[in-house]
């Protein structure tokens, strides 16, 4: 291999270039119409445009991505993760057209991408699974059915995948049909297949994973464990490695389990195998994910190697650098998935430009990302965009070092979580190391880690000094000579809401009452894109960017935007309550489920959208007729664009 192409994008393309560039290859990336200014773009030898921004036009066309590799002579293809990695026609048509394929034979593709088949090639293997369906037939009735022997509450998966897309909890039988909908839509849309298994819900499980490897030799290890408990809609938010629960003799038989169950099929490259683990310590095999994972850095931290160059060697054909008693696990690594999200929204998937993007470089922090400034957030990809490590020769070490690092990242311009995953590291649950797959249902129900109001009036009170400022107090110039003072009357939206803003100068000194919260700020120094204030005798700095009429500002209380609306006129009826159903992002609608004058209940799906890989069902505010839909199935919306009106009854009217 002399030229790798690296069939993804985002922050996996970029880590992949990274050890690649080390190594001595080079790089070609491909991209979308939507990602040419992105990172992995920038940061490759070559790169070549496979198609418009739907990754159905692009990133999950094969032909498309094999052109390219011969337009540039790459003679190695690697995945990365989601997309086409778990694919076995991609890897086999890597090999029919000569090139290739960084990952397991598209046989062990094929059998362990696929949940049903997998469960029932490690019953015959002898690893332990959970109890439930796995069959070919996939009726509705056949579903219910066997969900009935099996027993309630129980799981819905995706057989091809992953990444909590096309998994649903079913708590009853009145929930069933609806869920396996969902389950099969998600399923088809982000995999290609709509095939599903059913398994007994395990509530309040750990999962934990064991990162596996082999090589063409016949040599196959373990790199110990994962723990990935921490999720959300079934998709991980922190991991961390080794886990807080395991003890010398569980982990020896979970590790001598996974490397039976990648046995099973002669499997070689980097792989892991996810189990459930119960409280008493029994644990079942989940799935095996045949690529490289998402969390792969924390194994790196703690194991000491680079999986990505161990990918390089093995499909060179080379044996394993390390045998299993070699391997050393050495210190802690947490790490954290920051993703373009808004917590106090019910994480409703977000897009936007990234007008601003800071991180810190110091001892002990990993952050694999791609962005750049500049760079728009679309609807059409994972909403993931960094992850952040902390890692160190203790547990306590790598957490205190990742809290430090979520306390110094910003990111403007994009709603995101960074806020929310601070306050789950800092949790006391999670520091004491008991946390468990139901731990965010329990203590972070709906993402609020402190109230919406504190966090935008700490925000508007700086965006307003910034709006005041105007094109003063840039570094190195004295605008405060004059004694004479400053007030301003301001009119501030945040996210709809107008917010009536009064502003006292004198000279460096401001007051600004916002809803009746007074807040004195003394101002100290700023450049384009940090400021520098004097809270309640605490001096601190914070990021912010100013775009046109709006200041992006990403602190300690989270990321808001603040527009000046001072001189636009009050608009009358605003979202709540009016009936108008609006599309909470830019996606694409997948189902429209009512048309003009149907009779709608409160609660009741009028509209599903797609966007970052997930359904979202946009319901009735109110009891009421439909009285229009203006979108249909297929359509690109934007975000708050009008979907549908519903028109409140009259007094005495029946929905019946």
């Amino acid at each position: 291999m002399e030229k790798i192409l690296i069939a993804n994008r985002g922050e996996i393309a970029v880590r992949v270039i990274k050890t690649a560039r080390e190594m001595g290859y080079r790089t070609v990336a491909v991209y979308s119409e939507a990602d040419a200014d992105a990172l992995h773009v920038a940061v490759a030898d070559e790169a070549v445009c496979i198609g418009p921004a739907p990754v159905g036009e692009s990133y999950l066309v094969i032909e498309n991505i094999l052109a390219a590799a011969k337009e540039t002579g790459a003679d190695a293809v690697h995945p990365g993760y989601g997309f086409l990695s778990e694919n076995a026609d991609f890897a086999r048509a890597c090999a029919d057209a000569g090139v290739t394929f960084i990952g397991p034979s598209a046989d062990a593709i094929e059998l362990m991408g696929s949940k049903r088949l997998s469960k029932i090639a490690m019953q015959e293997a002898g690893v332990p699974c959970v109890p439930g369906y796995e069959g070919a037939e996939q009726s509705d009735d056949v579903f219910a059915a066997e969900a009935e022997g099996i027993g309630y509450p129980l799981m819905i998966k995706a057989s091809a995948g992953g990444g909590g897309r096309g998994m649903r909890l079913a708590a009853a039988a009145d929930e069933l049909k609806e869920q396996l909908r969902t389950a099969r839509s998600e399923a088809q849309n982000a995999f290609g297949s709509g095939e599903l298994i059913l398994e007994k819900a395990i509530i309040g499980p750990r999962h934990i994973e064991f990162q596996v490897f082999g090589d063409s030799h016949g040599n196959i290890v373990h790199l110990f464990e994962r723990d990935c408990s921490i999720q959300r809609r079934h998709q991980k938010v922190v991991e961390e490695a080794p886990s807080p629960f395991m003890t010398e003799e569980l982990r020896e038989k979970m590790g001598a389990a996974a490397v039976k169950a990648a046995t099973a099929c002669s499997y070689y490259g980097a792989g892991t195998v996810e189990f459930l683990v119960d409280e008493d310590r029994n644990f079942y095999f989940l799935e095996m994910n045949t690529r490289l994972q998402v969390e792969h850095p924390v194994t790196e931290c703690v194991a000491g190697v680079d999986l990505v160059a161990w990918q390089f060697l093995v499909a060179e054909g080379e044996a394993l650098p390390l045998a299993q008693e070699e391997i050393r696990l050495t210190g802690h690594a947490v790490e954290v998935r920051l993703y373009a999200e808004d917590p106090d929204e019910g994480f409703m998937p977000q897009t936007g430009t990234a007008h601003g993007w800071h991180i810190p470089d110091r001892d002990g922090v990993r952050i694999d990302h791609g962005l750049q400034i500049g760079q728009m957030v679309s609807s059409h990809y994972d909403p993931m965009l960094a992850k952040i490590v902390g890692y160190g020769p203790t547990r306590l070490a790598a957490r205190r070092r990742l809290i430090s690092a979520l306390s110094d990242c910003a990111l403007l311009g994009v709603a995101h979580n960074r806020k929310f995953l601070q306050d789950v590291v800092r949790h006391p649950v999670f520091a004491e190391g008991s946390a468990t797959t139901a731990f965010l249902a329990q203590h972070f129900g709906d993402g609020k880690t402190e109230t919406a109001n504190r966090t935008q009036v700490r925000a508007i009170t700086r965006a307003a000094m910034i709006f005041v400022l105007g094109g003063n107090a840039v570094e190195g110039a004295t605008p405060w000579d004059s004694s004479a003072g400053h007030n301003a009357t301001l009119s501030l939206n945040v996210d709809g809401t107008r917010y009536h803003v009064q502003v006292q100068q004198d000279g460096r000194e401001f007051i600004v009452v916002v809803s009746e919260n007074e807040v004195a700020l003394q101002f100290v120094a700023r450049s384009h894109d940090q400021c520098t204030v004097v809270e309640d005798g605490v001096r601190s700095s914070f990021y912010y960017a100013k775009v046109n009429g709006t200041v992006f500002i990403d602190g300690a209380a989270g990321h808001v935007g603040v527009t000046n609306v001072t001189q636009e006129p009050a608009v009358a009826g605003a979202d709540g309550g009016d009936g108008r159903v609006k599309a909470p992002m830019d996606g694409a609608v997948i189902d429209v489920r009512v048309t003009e004058g149907d009779t709608v209940a409160a609660g009741e799906v009028l509209v599903v959208m797609e966007a970052m890989k997930m359904e979202h069902s946009l319901k009735a505010t109110m009891d009421g007729t439909v009285k229009t839909v203006s979108t249909a199935i297929g359509d690109q919306v934007k975000s708050r664009q009008i979907l549908a009106v519903v028109e409140a009854m009259e007094e005495g009217e029946d929905n019946s």
